[in-house]
């Protein structure tokens, strides 16, 4: 669909398009004729609501997603958790629709309905056949305008949370190392090395005033984005937007507030040992750019060495170490959309019959050898195609886009980020991999290691 028909539908229904920064354009250096993913169309409400309409007619189905811009890593200080908590109780009723009447209603319309809470964002979805889009945004226009939170429910929820915490986190080992190894890495209270979920006593601390306070200061249409794709016509949404949306009184948006990562990792080493571990695992990981803090030009650069060292059968870990006989599993990882500085992390699981400090050894030869010699035009040239491919195909699902756009969106980035996203890897050079590699890799970090009881990592 061009700009010039977006522009004749924005008038018609009296909506403004959105301001030109948030429109989705070729990124500085590439072609103007670059062709977008999804080609979505874009627009805001008068109250602040940012929309993203990506049509697809392969199925009479809507996937309707609303995304806040917070997540746990806004939660106060001494709450953590708050998010996750208010995403549970926004089930537990609004205006016009009672607790748990949310999941019945979408149920027994054959719709399918959950939400999640990242670090980033919080987000509320459905996917129902078209018919019932305009059911589906009522209800969450609904549950933005306000909250019911019953008092007697509170405690009910807080106790199925820490069930949750309990069963996910408590009760596995390596969950366990991960929250250990966020705290020794970032802080135990900084926003980043705090989990998602919560501490325990943090979560015991959670008021109700809390998750009101938290929603009141969050929930806004300024501070929301809502992604539509599937069988509508952006018309048509409009209109269901504009009427199920469009009478939400507007409210500030907060400025998020990520405070900046430690000038290096507050811990060089961490090694837990734990009888319920029957294979060791290292981990090693440096502070990090991303497309929101620090050098945002490394960012892309990053996500394709993570690929070219550690992506998979054929990159540099996996040669060394996996078909080396060192070990089981190695990879890399980092994301390159994180709200504030990220993390670039190394991994391997040692075979057993292989000492952990002989593969870590190797580990730290692998990185010693990219520093020294860099990676290799061909190097990049084969992690961009498959990079790109793969992703590409991950496009077939009616989730994709909303996913990506309400994550982007949510964090201050522009829709480019996801319509150019192919050719702004493509357009990465060899020189500019492994100049962030080397910018990143060069810097302190930490080392962690999992073993079973009785193992030594020395």
């Amino acid at each position: 669909m061009s700009l010039t028909r977006r522009a004749a539908l924005a008038t018609a229904a009296s909506l403004p398009l959105v301001p030109p920064a948030l429109r989705a354009q070729p990124s500085a250096g590439l072609p103007a004729t670059e062709k977008r993913l999804f080609n979505a169309g874009l627009w805001r409400l008068p109250n602040g609501l940012r929309v993203a309409h990506v049509e697809s007619w392969r199925a009479p189905v809507v996937a309707h997603y609303l995304y806040y811009g917070v997540g746990a890593g806004d939660d106060p200080a001494g709450r953590s958790g708050t998010a996750h908590f208010l995403e549970h109780m926004m089930f537990k009723g609004s205006p016009s629709v009672a607790s748990g009447e949310f999941n019945q209603r979408v149920a027994r319309e054959g719709g399918q309905d959950n939400a999640y809470t990242s670090r980033d964002v919080t987000a509320y979805h459905q996917t129902v056949e078209a018919s019932r889009l305009k059911l589906m945004a009522h209800m969450e226009a609904d549950r933005l305008r306000a909250v019911a939170l019953p008092p007697d429910e509170v405690e009910p929820e807080r106790n199925v949370i820490l069930e949750e915490r309990r069963q996910r986190t408590d009760a596995n080992p390596r969950a366990r190392f991960q929250e250990a190894y966020g705290a020794a890495m970032w802080g135990r209270q900084h926003w980043h090395g705090r989990p998602i979920i919560g501490w325990e006593e943090d979560i015991r601390a959670i008021s109700r005033d809390d998750l009101l306070n938290f929603h009141s200061r969050w929930y806004a249409p300024g501070n929301a984005v809502l992604v539509v794709a599937g069988a509508v016509h952006e018309d048509e949404l409009r209109r269901v937007v504009e009427d199920e949306y469009g009478g939400v009184p507007a409210r500030e948006a907060n400025h998020r507030d990520r405070a900046a990562p430690p000038a290096a990792p507050l811990e060089h080493r961490l090694v837990r040992n734990d009888a319920q571990v029957q294979e060791a695992q290292i981990m090693r990981s440096w502070i990090a750019p991303t497309l929101t803090a620090g050098d945002t030009a490394q960012a892309e650069p990053l996500e394709v060495f993570s690929h070219l060292f550690g992506g998979g059968p054929g990159s540099r870990l996996h040669k060394a170490l996996v078909e080396g006989g060192l070990a089981v599993s190695a990879g890399c990882y980092y994301d390159s959309d994180d709200l504030g500085a990220g993390n670039l992390v190394l991994y391997a699981i040692p075979r057993r019959d292989v000492a952990p400090a002989k593969l870590e050894a190797a580990l730290e030869a692998e990185v010693a050898k990219l520093l020294e010699n860099g990676a290799t035009e061909l190097e990049v040239a084969r992690s961009i195609r498959q990079v790109t491919a793969g992703a590409l195909l991950a496009l077939d699902g009616l989730g994709a886009a909303p996913r990506m756009f309400g994550h982007v969106l949510s964090i201050g980035l522009g829709p480019e980020v996801v319509e150019f996203w192919p050719a702004r890897i493509r357009a990465v050079t060899a020189d500019q991999v492994n100049a962030a590699a080397r910018a990143v890799l060069r810097n302190p970090s930490i080392t962690g290691w999992l073993l079973p009881e009785g193992v030594s990592a020395s």
